[in-house]
């Protein structure tokens, strides 16, 4: 059967219709963190939610929300990830990447491990300063299964659509549970440790991209955007699946939100004086969640503190709500408690 034949059977069947895509927020539109440049350091970090990108080089490179998009695919933003100090010459052991990691419960359809485990398909648009041979990595989460596929931007500076197919893993552990089921690495620098050849489920070491990888680090000011991506099951890549943002929000909620927003906690307080108050998250999260704190300074001067220190503290999290109590040992009734708690609970 065609290509054609088969989407055609697809979306006659209804499986093409709706909640298809096995990435959350791709698209880029949804970046609780804020959409300003980090700097990406040896630590995944996130900006553009569901997204992180980890550099283990001697370059280094930034991570934002970009408005930069191929032109008449109905997108609003993209990843942009931009070299701020050149690694000219990638040592063995090092590598850089930006990736997202998929939730097992979500995942587990794809039957993966099992000899029934189904074909993926990723495609995404790309554009780059650099031109040449790029890696896209699928792993489990025990990093010892990976299968590396390449592609290539043939111009600079330009958007080009790229789709790639993956036959199911028939073989190693892959998690069906809240952690993650599945890896997928955009490779933008590998040093030889770290290598694969491409096209095959590697068995005895893990892997971000080929001998063939472009070093995208290379040069400095070097560009790179992503939008679009988007992972289903079969062999064939249908069309961007658009998902109204309050949609995608609710879903990287259960990674990442932001429980409390300079929210006033007590107008009134006096020696010895403690409260505690229960807030329910906006969504369930994936799991019960670390917590950020920050107050207003001039009221405490601590946080995450215990019981009879003066500050704030979590108690009895879990994954749908936590309560927060202050705590003070003098008397002060000028002014209110207000505190930001941020939960996170990424893979």
């Amino acid at each position: 059967m065609s290509k054609a034949a088969q989407l055609a059977a697809l979306i006659g069947s209804g499986q093409a219709q709706g909640n298809r895509n096995l990435v959350i927020n791709g698209a880029m539109q949804v970046a609780q963190r804020g959409t300003s440049a980090v700097t990406i350091a040896d630590a995944a970090q996130y900006r553009v939610d569901r997204f992180n990108a980890y550099d283990n080089t001697s370059g280094a490179f930034t991570y934002e929300q970009s408005t930069t998009t191929p032109s008449g695919e109905g997108f609003i933003n993209s990843t942009k990830l931009t070299v701020t100090s050149a690694d000219t010459s990638i040592a063995a052991g090092e590598y850089a990447y930006c990736a997202q990691y998929i939730e097992g419960t979500n995942f587990s359809q794809c039957g993966f491990g099992n000899s029934g485990a189904k074909s993926v398909t990723l495609s995404f648009f790309v554009r780059s300063s650099a031109t040449g041979t790029y890696c896209v990595t699928l792993a489990n989460s025990a990093s010892n299964r990976s299968f590396v596929s390449e592609y290539t931007i043939s111009s600079a500076n330009t958007w080009e659509k790229k789709t790639i197919t993956v036959a199911g893993d028939t073989t190693g552990t892959w998690l069906t549970t809240t952690g993650i089921g599945l890896k997928v690495f955009f490779c933008l620098a590998v040093g030889s440790t770290y290598q694969q050849s491409a096209g095959s489920w590697g068995t005895t070491s893990f892997a971000f991209g080929s001998s063939n990888q472009t070093n995208w680090l290379g040069t400095n000011g070097n560009t790179l955007y992503i939008t679009g991506v988007q992972m289903e099951i079969g062999d064939v890549a249908t069309p961007f699946e658009h998902e109204d943002v309050g949609t995608t929000l609710a879903k990287c909620q259960r990674y990442f939100q932001t429980i409390l927003n300079a929210t006033p906690l007590y107008n009134y307080r006096q020696t010895g004086n403690s409260v505690a108050e229960t807030f329910t998250y906006i969504n369930e999260m994936r799991a019960t969640p670390s917590f950020t704190l920050t107050r207003n300074s001039t009221i405490f001067g601590s946080v995450n503190t215990g019981a009879g220190t003066d500050g704030l503290g979590i108690y009895g999290a879990s994954t749908t709500a936590t309560a927060l109590f202050v705590y003070q040992s003098s008397t002060d009734a000028s002014a209110a408690v207000t505190a930001t708690v941020i939960g996170e609970a990424e893979l």
